[in-house]
């Protein structure tokens, strides 16, 4: 069996999204919906429902009262963004654990992520996109590497040789995962959200965040923050991703999204507080 084989055969033995989720995300998809119909899902869903109130109490949000009902978290945050939370806590708590002691070390993982989650909102505020679709681009930063997850997990030791050699040999990783194992993070992780039925602008840039030049989808601005953020943590060594010698986006991501390529200096200060708050994501 090859590698490839192997991995697609992990990604299938993944767990399916609760039935729970996919209803919210459906009903948040659908015209004229109001908060207290998905009040209706979510309030079936006990576990879902408790991590959303911990996430929404949380310095996160910073509310500054302490909300003890969801139709009232879902009035006050509004439906785009409680979707969006409902997705990036369903996701994080299916995806397996790494199972080996060797490879890609998982918490210098997820600290990359986080700080791409993070980046990505604080450069969309920055670039003056509506508070309501903030969220949609956290979770597009926070679950973009996800396709590494099962390469890791899979290829053990050997994933950590492809970072080595992408390292000696000054290649980006995806190019020598496609090398070796014949499948790269990205096309494992659009494996990943098609089997959940991830929405499109989350699943683009799962797929494409490598490859934005040849996107021509309706994500593209997304694509272009994410990808920015992502050279961020690389860069500032934020976590640990496997990507030791970034490429630099080209000038028309920037342009794109009308940032110059220091944009995110006057955010440093802001990050890892942000961060900080961030990090209940990886506890719920």
């Amino acid at each position: 069996m090859s590698l490839s084989e192997k991995i697609n055969n992990y990604i299938l033995d993944i767990p399916s999204l609760p039935v729970s989720v996919g209803k919210a995300l459906q009903v948040c998809n659908s015209p004229n919906v109001n908060p207290s119909d998905l009040n209706h899902v979510i309030s079936l869903d006990p576990v879902l429902t408790g991590k959303l109130l911990k996430l929404i109490n949380s310095a996160y949000y910073g509310l500054g009262t302490h909300v003890t009902s969801l139709i009232k978290a879902i009035t006050m945050l509004g439906l785009n963004t409680v979707k969006n939370l409902v997705l990036s806590t369903a996701v994080l708590s299916n995806l397996p654990g790494n199972k080996g002691t060797e490879g890609l070390n998982m918490e210098g993982f997820w600290h990359h992520c986080l700080c791409v989650g993070v980046m990505t909102k604080l450069l969309a505020s920055k670039n003056g996109i509506e508070d309501k679709y903030l969220e949609e681009y956290f979770a597009a930063g926070l679950l973009h590497d996800i396709g590494k997850i099962p390469l890791n997990a899979v290829l053990a030791s050997d994933y950590m040789q492809m970072i080595t050699v992408a390292d000696r040999e000054h290649k980006p990783l995806y190019a020598v995962e496609n090398e070796i194992a014949g499948i790269n993070h990205c096309a494992a992780g659009e494996m990943i959200a098609n089997l959940w039925k991830l929405d499109s602008s989350i699943t683009d840039v799962i797929t494409n965040h490598h490859n934005i030049g040849e996107y021509s989808g309706e994500n593209k601005r997304l694509l272009c923050f994410t990808a920015i953020a992502d050279y961020f943590s690389l860069v500032y060594e934020i976590g640990f991703a496997g990507n030791r010698k970034p490429v630099k986006p080209e000038a028309g991501i920037w342009e794109e999204i009308g940032l110059n390529d220091d944009a995110y200096l006057d955010l440093m200060p802001n990050l890892y507080h942000e961060m900080e708050n961030a990090k209940v994501f990886l506890q719920t």
